[in-house]
């Protein structure tokens, strides 16, 4: 199981640096890094993703992390490219997702384990990176479509998924194929908690959730002809949503 009830949360700072982290994971404080160059150098590197920058996989302890460094998007990101204004620590993006996603684990909730989280302040901005655990033998929502190996389970699973975290009212700003995962047992999971939160209301927010995965799923089909989504496919979705 990549969650796990049982987390030490250690808060470090030094100077204009803070870092948190899983000390049931990381035994010693040094190995962690949040640095690609260091992780090269033990020659733990194992893959990588391009997206918004890129992510890198490296290997610990025979168990393997995902490194993000939070990069802008958007059109902002032709003139800022890494760098976040300060306005607290509990307000940067490392922080609340970490504290998010600690928060998740404990709910069973299926999205990947948080093991440490950086941020750095620079006068009035900051830098930031997140170490998660990596769900292993999965694949993206996106590449399971392109294969047109989804079955009515599988959306009957994928809609009862996304019900468990608007059970807890934990809203995702980005539901789409690219940020749910599925693994080799048919079980899916969320991945990208940057900007969610816990909210303390439901509302509609669930509602257009929902409607933004349609959406990304009904793209996927214009961009790529061989991705087949139909009513039905979505009905299975709404049936696992309501059970």
């Amino acid at each position: 199981m990549v969650n796990s009830l049982r987390m030490s949360i250690i808060e470090n700072k030094h100077k204009n640096n803070y870092v948190i982290y899983d000390a049931d994971f990381f035994d010693n404080p040094t190995d962690i890094s949040f640095e690609v160059k260091t992780w090269a150098a033990r020659s733990a590197i194992i893959g990588f993703a391009e997206g918004r920058g890129t992510t890198f996989f490296v290997e610990y302890q025979g168990r393997e992390l995902v490194l993000r460094h939070y990069k802008r998007g958007g059109k902002i990101a032709e003139y800022i490219d890494d760098n976040y204004f300060w306005l607290g620590l509990s307000f940067t993006r490392a922080w609340r997702e970490f504290k998010l996603l600690d928060t998740m684990c404990k709910c069973s909730l299926p999205v990947p384990r948080p093991v440490a989280a950086q941020v750095t302040k620079e006068g009035l901005f900051y830098k930031a990176d997140l170490i998660t655990q990596r769900i292993r033998h999965t694949q993206l929502l996106l590449a399971a479509l392109k294969e047109n190996t989804l079955e009515q389970g599988h959306w009957v699973a994928m809609g009862s998924m996304v019900r468990r975290f608007h059970d807890k009212n934990i809203h995702h700003v980005d539901l789409n194929v690219k940020n749910i995962l599925l693994d080799e047992g048919g079980r899916f999971y969320l991945i990208d908690f940057d900007k969610c939160s816990q909210r303390k209301m439901t509302g509609y927010w669930k509602q257009a959730s929902i409607n933004r995965l349609k959406r990304s799923l009904e793209k996927s089909c214009r961009l790529d002809s061989s991705i087949v989504f139909n009513e039905d496919n979505w009905t299975w979705f709404l049936q696992g949503y309501a059970s």
